[in-house]
């Protein structure tokens, strides 16, 4: 597919409207939104005994041996209790600052041995009727607190007192723990024979754009399209690894964009706009940008006979760029990475290393 293919009808189009015009910062506080909304939901309809674990997956996050968590369990007679990590069981480099535990006290919860039975764990305990209260503490806490960047960053499990699993449904984006390792697969589909029959339709001109490109992805992501996320701009949005891909179907002219937050809160400089032209000169499909204060990816795909293998191949592409270029321009620029701590300190650069061309590039 070359650039030009995938590019779709207008080049003018395309330039004109930038992904961009979604705001990224509204785009991740609806999706915890979503999430406590269902955290809370679930916690009203659990039984005594019930339990919901909340990790942030640290291969994602960058926390290496560092394991964040929230643990809620449903007590008899409607009440609930959660116990959230400690500095205790994390390690020195990992532990929360003075700061942080004074966040973690003014959200509720108790220091650790305060509660009774939380021994090196923060404890609240509340009732279910006030399980939508709880869900924004612990919300906050995974987002504000351990720094998990997004819900699909989240690993979910539901079980019982015999740690047998209970069927709960989803949390907005975050996944189960048996879910797919990575949120999805990036293997060689295109010379899977189950995913050629699964996408077959998808040529057909009479069915809509966007119902076919939920089938493309549902397909890829090993779910089905109903269980698909999709935020109020209408994009769907995907992780794979450690990155945080979103697709956006465009009805004038049919397009499929495809696209991810690569730096935010960066400077734009006259550095940054030339480091990010020479990149994309380097690109064999798509381009990078910045907008504001944000640099983004984006890889149009052609909307019009349309080919899923096409839609696959943008992905695949999009994941390698944000996991590589992230950090490489981090380095540089500054700003925050989708999934890091974007004010810890950068390591200097080996001399020579500067303009190392990495897998994509």
């Amino acid at each position: 597919m070359t650039a030009e293919g995938a590019a779709g009808d207008s080049p003018e189009g395309v330039l004109l409207d930038e992904p961009t015009t979604a705001d990224l910062r509204a785009k991740v506080t609806e999706a915890w939104r979503e999430f406590a909304g269902d955290l809370a939901g679930l916690l009203t309809r659990l039984e005594p005994g019930a339990q919901v674990d909340l990790t942030l997956d640290p291969t994602a996050s960058g926390t290496g041996t560092a394991v964040y968590s929230v643990s809620i369990r449903v007590l008899p007679a409607g009440a609930i209790e959660a116990l959230a990590v400690g500095n205790a069981a994390l390690p020195a480099e990992f532990r929360m600052d003075r700061a942080a535990v004074a966040d973690m006290v003014a959200l509720g919860w108790s220091p650790p041995g305060v509660l009774p039975g939380s021994g090196d764990f923060f404890g609240v305990r509340s009732e279910q009727e006030k399980a939508s209260q709880l869900a924004t503490a612990v919300t906050r806490t995974l987002r504000d607190v351990y720094g998990a960047p997004h819900p699909a960053f989240l690993v979910y499990r539901v079980h019982d007192d015999q740690d047998e699993p209970i069927e709960a449904g989803p949390l907005a984006s975050a996944r189960t723990e048996a879910g797919p390792e990575n949120g999805i697969d990036l293997g060689d589909l295109d010379d899977d024979e189950a995913f050629a029959e699964a996408v077959a339709g998808t040529t057909d001109e009479l069915v809509p754009l966007d119902d076919r490109v939920r089938t493309v992805i549902a397909t890829m992501s090993k779910t089905t399209v109903d269980q698909l996320q999709v935020d109020a701009d209408g994009d769907i949005g995907i992780r794979a690894g450690s990155a945080m891909v979103f697709v956006r179907v465009r009805d004038n002219p049919p397009l499929v964009d495809v696209f991810s937050p690569i730096l935010t809160e960066v400077e734009p400089t006259e550095q940054l706009y030339v480091k990010l032209s020479e990149l994309t000169n380097r690109m064999p499909i798509g381009r990078l940008y910045c907008a504001q204060d944000t640099v983004w990816a984006s890889i149009p795909v052609f909307g019009r006979n349309f080919q899923a293998i096409h839609l696959m191949l943008a992905v695949q592409v999009m994941t390698g760029l944000a996991d590589e270029l992230d950090d490489r321009l981090h380095g540089e620029f500054g700003g925050k990475r989708f999934f890091g701590e974007g004010d810890k300190p950068v390591p200097a650069k080996a001399e020579g290393d500067e303009h190392r061309p990495g897998m994509y590039l």
